[in-house]
């Protein structure tokens, strides 16, 4: 398999009053197309840093990222957004959803900063909400859904324009543990489809649903293991 994330020596800091705390401290990560990688850490550990860094969401103080083999490290604002637009799916822990939208309309939103047609939009977002089980509820808006049907168009959204990248971040946090299982298997389901996925968490039993899970503490990775028997199911 070919690079999709590629990071060395990525460093970032931040000025905390008289001191300066290292987000992340010389970071070097590998993921390659089409893997399923969990990113767990505790609170202040990095992984929220991290995770900024992976979606084009910040720049690093050094080091370099290459996303799909193109040196994003130091774009301005506007080159990152073009990036995240054409490369990057995001499902957030709270579905960042526009109550006054449809699901459909929702999952178009990004479809429409990519220059889609209405046409294309609404075949893509049809075909994405049909493949999370939603297909009847196109019409639904966000408050005639619930919680774990809220995650499915959020995924929807993130699928519809065919992304290098899915970029999870806690997306079972808000919900009951049935809708998160749902959703997890949703996950691995995106995942066995031949989609790339890093997953933030700071829960083991969401991590280890993952095919490789990565500990990360006081901005450095201090594991790195395969887990593929979680995926597989086997």
């Amino acid at each position: 398999m070919a690079a999709l994330i590629e990071l060395s020596g990525i460093r970032k800091e931040y000025p905390m009053g008289e001191t300066v705390v290292k987000a992340l401290d010389g970071i070097d990560l590998t993921i390659e197309e089409k893997d399923f990688v969990a990113i767990i850490g505790p609170s202040g550990s990095g992984k929220s840093t991290l995770m900024n860094m992976i979606g084009c969401l910040d720049t690093p103080d050094s080091g370099t990222y290459r996303l799909a083999g193109e040196d994003v490290s130091h774009l301005g604002d506007d080159a990152l957004a073009e990036v995240r637009s054409r490369r990057i799916g995001f499902i957030f822990q709270g579905f960042n959803l526009l109550p006054k939208l449809t699901a459909q309309e929702n999952v178009e939103l990004p479809l429409i900063y990519q220059g889609k047609s209405a046409q294309e939009r609404s075949k893509a977002a049809k075909e994405a909400l049909e493949r999370v089980g939603l297909g009847q509820r196109l019409t639904h808006r966000p408050t005639e859904l619930s919680g774990g049907q809220q995650q499915r168009v959020a995924i929807a959204r993130a699928l519809a324009g065919k992304p290098s990248l899915i970029l999870a971040d806690e997306p079972t946090g808000n919900l009951d543990s049935k809708s998160g299982k749902e959703v997890l298997e949703m996950l691995k389901e995106v995942h066995r489809a031949g989609n790339t996925i890093v997953l933030i968490t700071h829960d083991p039993n969401v991590a280890n649903q993952a095919a490789r899970v990565l500990h990360i503490q006081d901005g450095r990775i201090t594991d790195d293991r395969r887990n593929d028997e979680e995926v597989t199911g086997q």
